[in-house]
């Protein structure tokens, strides 16, 4: 057998391990330590230490994905919570007048390539990708003003109201 009809049939297997650790699969709240956190979700995008030693590690799956992952951890090093934040209730807690560091501990990193800055109204906007209540794509967006880093305002849009990626598109989300 050639090497590259080896190497196809491997690929199902190595997607398969790609998809394992997406979500975090298998990884306990009270147990799993900062070690099987990064060994099942790779290289954290972002990551925090608190002066209490606790830690909070961020991992954006995109840059189509439609999730962050936030692991919190205690002090003693166990994973104290785990989650997807880009959803309602955490776009809820985003208020004018939060920093733009506090904003990034909620929701992690945004898509670079959809910040963008209004020079006019000194104003920077950070969108990232979600499902919505209604399974369509959408995006949050947070308005900066770009001298303080301090939130203006938020929304949310549709895909199908912004984006323009080709007639033949669904902007569904996969569930």
């Amino acid at each position: 057998m050639s090497r590259a009809l080896r190497a196809l049939g491997v690929l199902p297997l190595l997607l398969l391990a790609a998809c394992a650790g997406y979500g975090g699969r298998g990884l306990v709240v009270g147990e799993s330590g900062v070690d099987d956190v990064r060994r099942l979700m790779g290289v954290p995008a972002q990551e925090w230490t608190d002066p209490d030693g606790s830690r909070q590690l961020a991992y954006p799956r995109g840059p189509a994905g439609v999730h962050t992952y936030m692991a919190h951890f205690a002090p003693n090093g166990r994973l104290r919570a785990f989650g997807n934040v880009l959803e309602p209730a955490t776009f809820a807690r985003i208020r004018a007048g939060m920093g733009k560091d506090e904003v990034l501990r909620l929701l992690g990193p945004s898509r670079a390539d959809w910040t963008v800055y209004f020079e006019r109204r000194d104003e920077l906007a950070l969108e990232w990708r979600f499902c919505d209540e209604w399974n369509q794509l959408a995006r949050f967006a947070v308005l900066f003003d770009a001298s303080t880093g301090i939130v203006r305002s938020t929304l949310i849009q549709r895909e199908s109201q912004v984006a323009t990626i080709g007639e033949n598109t669904s902007y569904w989300c996969a569930r």
